[in-house]
């Protein structure tokens, strides 16, 4: 058992600065109105937002990084979206829990996306709730990823099983960047708190499986290896690129 020393958030959460952009959560009112909240972007895409500059945020986003990869299949971009606001989510209440004992309240309706931003500049809380640490999972897992994997699976073909390994990959990566940080700024008590809540939260429905525990491997994957160019990731599931058809190596979407 870690003894958890609190200290109450402050209202820029501005100790998640030092842990790097991904740790960083911006405050208050975002600088481009109107943003639509990550409550939004999860929605119906039925439902008409006339106001927004995006039109669809989750359509905007995969186009986005489909062209910015040069991506050959919508899905790869989908997975790559994904696994990206993923890591935001869990980097920062990780990385709070770790630090202040206290976890933001991250509720979609409070969360300000910017689809066509990235970290730290995507993500503004618009108002700074503390709440236990006990609750990271129902706020990151139930609270963002169920129903962004839903808002993906209705407007992509694309795995379960390749989305919530995405998260669980993503909840390593935080947990190794925040024990890399506080090993080298000698905080043992934020090393031990994120890897008791990691542990735990991988242990968990809908993350339990997706890595290897030993390892932390992941055990599905992402699809990064078929893009142009692409390889394997640091925790992938393959020893080797799988060979791709011919007619895709190196395809780029069309416009």
């Amino acid at each position: 058992m870690v003894l958890l020393l609190f200290v109450d958030l402050d209202p820029d959460l501005a100790a998640l600065d030092a842990l790097g952009g991904f740790f960083v959560l911006r405050t208050g009112a975002p600088p481009r109105d109107p943003l639509p909240t990550l409550a939004r972007a999860y929605a119906d895409p039925e439902v008409d937002h006339p106001r927004e500059v995006y039109g669809d945020p989750v359509i905007f986003r995969v186009r986005k990084v489909a062209q910015g990869l040069g991506a050959p299949e919508p899905r790869i971009a989908v997975s790559v979206a994904q696994q990206a606001l993923a890591a935001r989510l869990w980097s920062v209440a990780l990385g709070a829990a770790a630090l202040y004992g206290r976890l933001p309240d991250l509720d979609p309706e409070l969360l300000h996306w910017d689809p066509d931003g990235s970290a730290p500049d995507d993500l503004w809380l618009s108002e700074v709730r503390a709440l236990p640490v006990g609750a990271i999972g129902t706020v990151v897992r139930d609270g963002h990823l169920g129903p962004l994997e839903s808002a993906l699976r209705s407007r992509y073909r694309v795995s379960p099983g390749l989305l919530r390994g995405n998260a669980g990959s993503a909840l390593a990566g935080a947990w190794r960047q925040l024990d890399r940080w506080a090993r080298d700024h000698h905080r043992t008590d934020v090393a031990d708190r994120a890897r008791e809540l990691a542990v735990g939260l991988l242990a968990e429905p809908g993350l339990a499986g997706t890595l290897d525990p030993r390892t932390l491997r992941r055990r599905s994957c992402c699809l990064y290896y078929r893009l142009p160019g692409g390889g394997l990731c640091g925790d992938c599931c393959f020893d080797r690129p799988p060979e791709l058809p011919a007619g895709r190596r190196g395809t780029a979407p069309r416009s």
